[in-house]
């Protein structure tokens, strides 16, 4: 597959609103920045690397949680590699050499982007790749799912409607074709989905979660069940839903201008002491706390 499309990186999401899974620019090298609503349309077309987030219809919420589409066009020579911290769920990730369902890396994911490309992703609300999957959640877990291969109608000719409406530039048209397909797909959601999503809304905003137990606690679960529940429904652990969050907490806040001393960020986010920050971050991010925050500072 060439290295200008989407394949591992584009997958993830444009980070989420409440919590940017984005990780800080290369020294050197063009950074990932949503698109505000309103810009400069010629500033805009300029950028190298271009991002627009886009809210779904209310009848589509409960099964996207927001459609993004990248666009890129680098000179000969500029390659751009970017870091993700993967939303808990899965992307339908549209792209010119085809269409696949995308679920979230273990670790630190990224991507190498060079020459020209564009790709049109959904991220799935919780518990809805579920209903597409026809074997176990582990299967897209670090990998992909062909189209083909969903429990999903008239894939082909969404393919098609997306390609068309990207490459001419109409992100709008993109998204309302989408939309239509996904209703057209009947998805119904069960309580086991409903409930799996209240465990990543926990787990994302309730900072006092610190344990797999804190949060079956919160959800009103044994947590064998949770267990159970997050395993059926995401192929992942709540002990990785709570470690995911915290870890794009700490980096979004090393990034920052401001950024908090470490044994004071370790002491916010609820790690015991600031080796224990550094021996989690580096585990997931691939460098210590440290090091990320001294790079960020020369990116900005």
């Amino acid at each position: 597959m060439p290295a200008a499309t989407a394949d591992d990186y584009w997958r993830s999401r444009a980070g989420v609103p409440a919590v940017n899974g984005v990780l800080a620019s290369q020294p050197g090298q063009p950074g990932l920045a949503p698109l505000p609503a309103v810009a400069d349309r010629q500033a805009r077309e300029g950028a190298p690397v271009r991002l627009s987030r886009l809210a779904v219809a209310p009848e589509v919420a409960e099964l996207v949680r927001h459609v993004w589409i990248p666009r890129w066009s680098l000179p000969p020579g500029v390659v751009v590699e970017q870091g993700v911290l993967e939303y808990p769920s899965a992307n339908l990730v549209i792209e010119a050499g085809g269409a696949a369902l995308h679920g979230p890396e273990l670790g630190r994911g990224h991507r190498r982007l060079e020459g020209t490309g564009w790709a049109f992703g959904a991220l799935l609300q919780p518990g809805v790749a579920r209903l597409l999957v026809t074997g176990p959640m582990r299967a897209p877990i670090g990998g992909s799912v062909a189209i083909e291969e969903l429990r999903a109608t008239d894939a082909a000719a969404l393919v098609d409607a997306i390609r068309t409406s990207v490459v001419a530039g109409d992100d709008e048209a993109a998204r309302s074709a989408f939309e239509s397909w996904m209703l057209a797909q009947h998805l119904v959601l069960d309580d086991d989905s409903r409930l799996v999503r209240r465990v990543v809304e926990l787990a994302e905003t309730d900072r006092t979660i610190l344990r797999a137990e804190d949060l079956a606690s919160a959800s009103g679960l044994g947590l064998r069940s949770l267990q159970r529940l997050v395993r059926e429904q995401l192929g992942l652990t709540p002990k990785w839903l709570i470690r995911r969050y915290r870890m794009q907490e700490a980096a979004a806040a090393l990034a920052a201008p401001d950024a908090l001393a470490l044994a004071d960020l370790a002491a916010s986010l609820g790690f015991v002491d600031q080796a224990h920050l550094t021996r989690e971050f580096r585990a997931v991010i691939g460098e210590t706390p440290r090091r990320y925050a001294e790079a960020a500072t020369a990116a900005r």
